[in-house]
């Protein structure tokens, strides 16, 4: 099967406190963006598409050069994957959602979640054990209960489908919101199976993440 990857770089960056979509920010004298294509591409995908504001269409596309194709995202989420997973070519049929913000997804991972995407699991989610104790509250604070953490998982990206699965959850979605794709598809009734994730694909969200990912980056570098 031939794999494709959209790349999420839409997302303004103001809980980073940036001057420009996080997307765009520099780690390491490179952007997420840059990182996050290059780890894909590290990982065997060659057809990539990446999604960042209308405005910045045509300096993304000169900064990426041919690692990838530029599209305009749309105002939520769903909207610019949708507009990525169009832009693909067509004779892509498993697709890898990323977030550009999980800039050092590492290629090790972007193989695991390809390679697992198959007829029986069309749905396939990178993630990682909750080694927190875990809470539930009322609305005024108080501790009603403890959740107990042993089935759940801290989900990353990329997350792999069948590209007709994935455009049928788009298509079904309509205007109703989800966090990531994988819950577009579990509405369809879809199972969707769980591999291991990486602590490297961490969200860069907050300057102290941008702070660890550069310290991160630094251990990787030989």
């Amino acid at each position: 099967m031939t794999t494709g990857a959209v790349v999420v770089a839409a997302g303004s960056g103001s809980r980073l406190g940036a001057d420009r979509p996080k997307a765009f920010v520099q780690l390491a004298g490179v952007t997420l963006l840059e990182h996050a294509v290059a780890r894909l591409r590290d990982g065997g995908v060659r057809a990539i598409v990446a999604v960042v504001p209308d405005a910045l269409v045509g300096q993304t596309q000169a900064l990426l050069g041919d690692a990838a194709q530029v599209v305009a995202g749309g105002a939520e989420r769903q909207d610019s994957v949708a507009a990525g997973l169009a832009a693909l070519p067509a004779d892509v049929d498993v697709v890898l959602v990323h977030d550009a913000a999980r800039c050092l997804a590492p290629a090790a991972l972007v193989a695991r979640v390809a390679s697992a995407v198959t007829a029986d699991s069309p749905a396939v989610v990178p993630g990682l054990p909750v080694v927190d104790t875990v809470k539930e509250v009322d609305a005024s604070g108080l501790v009603v209960g403890t959740v107990d953490r042993a089935p759940l998982r801290r989900v990353q990206t990329p997350q792999g489908f069948e590209r007709a699965l994935l455009e049928r959850a788009h298509a079904a979605a309509g205007d109703s919101a989800a966090t990531d794709d994988a819950a577009l598809v579990e509405r369809l009734g879809v199972r969707v199976r769980l591999v291991e994730g990486d602590p490297l694909a961490l969200k860069v969200t907050t300057a102290e993440d941008l702070a660890l990912a550069e310290w991160l980056l630094t251990r990787l570098s030989p």
